[in-house]
């Protein structure tokens, strides 16, 4: 947790920061650019990724201060980092393997120059990411990479991408993948947006011609984007750790809320009750796997058996609530609660489809057959 006197600088700083940049950014707070601006706010500061290393730019803090700072900033109502991905997964993972040359990254995600995207998914490789069929052909002192990546989250905004292809055909599927740092502005990359069910466009398809790579962005060894790739998962997955500690907090604001409102019949108050103690369940569990990460131990099982209670259990509280609301949904009278009942259908997808986080706890955990 945070030190009170870590607290006292977080607070002041918050206090400070808020309303300049809220007046500098007046009826445009809610854009792209003013979230980027946050977060170089935050960077100048050192608070938008806490958990790095000093010399990163970060304050070398351990999980659960870096989660209580995070719930701190989001409680003033601003906006989540929109480089997200390059602070909690690209970033680490250039920190492990990259180059000198490669790290000088690290400064440009911190300050929004550079929005990364992670090229994972494709069109036949979802879950099963080690099936992946984008090829990168080497070509002298460049990689020549054609494919296809789907679902690509923030691929739209992305100025760079973190990119999974394979580059050895001729072995099992999980070997011969390299790991390549890809400018999005190289040609032969088109990028096209996606068009959620909310109506946005968060996410995008990728298509990559004949697209040119220097060789001097392959992160890690050839042929072993393997080993790096879980380096990037394992600090993905460490996230549902986070996403638990919130619903947890949803479901108490959720309670509080219903309680204000006056009575509720039987049926809807049952029905909260059951999410409340199951997001309760879902939170300690999140919260144990905290403790072990700041203690420096290695997450085992149980990122993927929070992974599949959070995402199960966040769904069923959204369904709940989304039937409070009545006919206020329907009739497009809240809109909040519309968009977070549409959003909540990603969650047993995202980050591994329930299926397969069952396959995995069953041969993984449990020693079942195939």
């Amino acid at each position: 947790m945070l030190s009170p006197l870590l607290l006292e600088e977080l607070t002041g700083f918050l206090d400070g920061e808020i309303p300049r940049w809220r007046a500098d950014w007046a009826g445009r707070l809610e854009t792209f650019e003013a979230a980027c601006a946050w977060q170089r706010t935050m960077s100048e500061a050192r608070w938008s990724a806490p958990a790095w290393p000093e010399q990163y730019g970060g304050r070398s803090l351990d999980s659960l201060a870096a989660l209580a700072i995070e719930d701190l900033v989001a409680e003033r109502g601003v906006p989540a980092a929109p480089g997200m991905l390059g602070l909690k997964n690209v970033g680490p993972t250039l920190m492990t393997w990259g180059t000198d040359a490669q790290k000088r990254h690290l400064p440009k995600i911190l300050s929004t120059e550079e929005i990364w995207c992670q090229g994972f998914s494709e069109p036949s490789a979802g879950s099963d990411l080690a099936s992946l069929r984008t090829r990168a052909v080497r070509d002298s002192d460049h990689y020549l990479v054609n494919g296809q990546k789907t679902w690509t989250s923030q691929g739209t905004r992305a100025t760079h991408m973190q990119l999974l292809a394979r580059t050895d055909p001729d072995v099992p599927k999980h070997h011969g993948i390299s790991v390549l740092l890809v400018d999005m502005t190289t040609p032969g990359i088109d990028v096209r947006p996606l068009r959620q069910i909310t109506g946005e466009a968060g996410f995008a398809e990728i298509f990559f011609t004949d697209v040119r790579v220097p060789v001097d962005n392959l992160l890690g060894p050839e042929h072993q984007g393997w080993r790096v790739t879980m380096t990037t998962l394992a600090h993905e997955r460490a996230g549902v750790a986070l996403f638990a500690s919130r619903l947890e907090k949803k479901a108490r604001e959720a309670v509080a809320a219903a309680a204000a409102g006056g009575p509720l019949d039987l049926i809807k108050r049952d029905a909260l009750i059951a999410r409340y103690v199951e997001s309760r369940i879902v939170g300690l569990l999140g919260r144990d796997l905290m403790d072990r990460l700041a203690q420096g131990q290695e997450p085992g099982a149980e990122q993927s058996i929070i992974k599949l209670v959070w995402s199960e259990a966040s769904q069923r509280l959204d369904d709940t609530l989304a039937d409070q609301a009545g006919a206020d949904l329907i009739l497009g009278q809240a809109p909040e609660r519309a968009k977070a009942y549409l959003m909540a259908r990603a969650a047993t997808i995202a980050a591994g489809t329930s299926q397969i986080v069952k396959n995995i706890l069953a041969e993984r955990l449990l020693g079942l057959p195939r």
